[in-house]
């Protein structure tokens, strides 16, 4: 009898934990997926929130719930999220910060779940940022972002300046004669107010970095398994070019040394800078949208200095490891970056679409907004050497940012800048040579 009865017990215990992971389990399947977005201009969130709608209407099984983040909290919630487990099942965010995060194993590898569609379509230098020398891949790239510089057509037309074009591109020196004639003192006080130039340079790592590779510099080398920096004449050059136009020939706006790109694009309408240069692409929907009426401009072909060539830098969609559900995670990103939706996503953030089906597009090929100019910029486009390096990011808040602002403000020479970023740089990375983290 005794036996018996902890026989039943035992029989419904087990089926009391069965009734309970199953209703766990089927709780699970019914939550929504929880996707966080960084899209933050008005029609860009607009289409990915009408994407999301089109999917929860097609999908009443697996609904996916659309959370807005920002970029400038977006680290430090990922972070958090991996840490403790409670992550979204799909994010997006650039390629520079998951490959950090896939080396440190935060990140599902989506290189099983990839269609061979999806695999050809998109540009071999969008892969070639998110994915690892193993073959593992972070996130699925959907939209390249670029420098680009824009000009004034009515000050240039003033000033009898022909603008460049693809077939006749610029050189630095070129930009900066430019510039030189575009700098004016236009009522006669002394003072100067139309500037042939503004860059902003307030945070201006990405700038730099991505622009070096034109000069032939790369800042980050390899040294065996590690990466160290290195910052020699090929670097120097970019940094001095900057420097002297702004204080030597005066045609870069000091306002240039404390603003971003976009904090700018106010003094470009009001004719205070002939040009905008190293601003990323989707600048272009703030002029489209926001300009005067009788505002003309244009946007140029990448300047050349060695080369033509620049780095890349990819949005992306990735899946936390600690989702728990990925198969399904990976269906709404296949629907979400499909041509047809990656090229409605590119036109609404202004940016240059990562599958080569949407390059042929005609809107992508239209003088309009220089589309055609702009999206010409992906045969000039290369990966940077510093792609997965360990500490990166940090390297970038910590080290670049801080020291470059210093060079562009007038405290340290090109030299001082050049000695300080190889001595910081390395005590930065040293830290993370010693954890052994190799790409």
């Amino acid at each position: 009898m005794k036996r018996n009865l902890i026989i039943l017990f035992f029989f419904v215990i087990v089926s009391v934990v069965i009734f309970l992971m199953t209703r766990e389990e089927k709780e699970k399947k019914n939550l929504p997926l929880r996707f966080v977005s960084l899209a933050w201009q008005e029609r860009s969130i607009a289409t990915n929130l009408s994407i999301v709608k089109e999917w929860n209407d097609q999908h009443p099984d697996l609904q996916v719930e659309y959370i807005q983040g920002t970029w400038n909290s977006a680290h430090d919630y990922l972070i958090t999220a991996f840490e403790t487990g409670d992550v979204p099942d799909i994010f997006h965010y650039e390629s520079s910060v998951i490959i950090d995060y896939a080396m440190r194993g935060y990140l599902t590898d989506l290189a099983p779940y990839i269609t061979t569609e999806m695999k050809n379509d998109i540009l071999d230098v969008a892969w070639a940022t998110v994915t690892r020398p193993n073959g593992e891949v972070g996130g699925i790239p959907f939209l390249i972002e670029s420098l680009v510089v824009l000009y004034n057509k009515s000050l240039f037309d003033e000033a009898g300046i022909v603008p460049p074009t693809i077939e006749k591109p610029w050189t630095w020196d070129d930009l900066r004669k430019a510039a030189i004639t575009l700098t004016k003192d236009t009522d006669g006080n002394n003072v100067i107010d139309q500037y042939g130039a503004g860059i902003g340079l307030r945070n201006s790592a990405n700038i730099i970095m991505n622009t070096s590779i034109s000069f032939g510099g790369s800042f980050f080398r390899k040294e065996g398994d590690h990466f160290i920096v290195k910052v020699k004449d090929e670097e120097k050059k970019l940094l001095q070019t900057i420097v002297d136009m702004i204080y030597k020939d005066k045609s870069v706006s000091p306002a240039s040394i404390g603003e971003s790109g976009a904090g700018m694009i106010p003094g470009f309408f009001s004719g205070k800078y002939a040009m905008l240069v190293g601003i990323g692409s989707w600048g272009r929907q703030q002029l489209v949208e926001n300009a005067p009426k009788d505002f003309k401009w244009g946007v140029m072909p990448p300047l050349k200095a060695k080369t033509q060539m620049y780095g890349v830098s990819t949005q992306t969609l990735s899946i936390p490891k600690k989702s728990k559900r990925t198969k399904e995670a990976m269906m709404f990103i296949d629907y979400m970056l499909s041509s047809k939706n990656t090229a409605r996503l590119a036109l609404d953030d202004w940016m240059i679409p990562s599958r080569k089906s949407c390059l042929e597009m005609p809107e992508f090929k239209d003088t309009i907004g220089s589309w055609d100019i702009t999206c010409s910029a992906v045969n000039t486009l290369g990966v940077g050497s510093w792609l997965g390096a360990p500490g990166y990011v940090e390297w970038k808040s910590r080290v670049a940012n801080p020291v470059l602002q210093e060079l562009f403000a007038g405290r340290l020479t090109v030299d001082e800048a050049a000695k300080r970023i190889e001595r910081e740089s390395n005590i930065v990375l040293s830290r993370y040579k010693k954890r052994g983290e190799v790409w």
